[in-house]
């Protein structure tokens, strides 16, 4: 899970900026003011303080409007995901998966998150799911079997 060594993003995360910043100008001005910026973010999984998000508002206000455009949100979102610790990120999807904080996901985990999309799954796929990936056999994926998930590179 390197980062391209030409220090850019890939297309599916160009577009997640994109998205983010279209969804959240609420009033289509091509802008976001700070509640729409720190919605934003946030989206993109960035958890800002109120007070960096005024710096930087204010740091890229070129006339006085106390807003962001899109270049400016670009760039900073950029810059951002190109510093994100890829091991920190997956270690936290870990830890959305296994709501109940047992140190694995579980069956029940698995089934709450299918329910949740509205994906249709049997609980024969989803064991069988569980089972591939579940190497030391205690019928759940641990922190460690989910990294392996996430870095296999084959």
């Amino acid at each position: 899970m390197n980062r391209n060594t030409d220090a850019e993003l890939d297309e599916d995360e160009k577009r997640d900026i994109l998205e983010a910043f279209n969804i959240f100008d609420l009033n289509k001005d091509g802008h976001l003011d700070f509640h729409e910026f720190k919605a934003a973010t946030r989206a993109l999984g960035f958890e800002v303080d109120k007070k960096q998000l005024l710096e930087l508002i204010s740091h890229y206000d070129k006339d006085g409007r106390h807003l962001i455009n899109f270049e400016d949100f670009q760039e900073i979102m950029i810059q951002w995901m190109l510093e994100r610790d890829p091991m920190l990120e997956i270690k936290k999807a870990f830890h959305l998966f296994d709501e109940d904080g047992t140190g694995k996901i579980t069956m029940k985990d698995l089934k709450k998150l299918a329910k949740s999309l509205d994906i249709r799954i049997s609980d024969e796929e989803l064991k069988e799911m569980i089972d591939e990936f579940d190497l030391d056999g205690d019928g759940g994926i641990n922190e460690e079997e989910f990294i392996s998930i996430c870095t296999d590179t084959s």
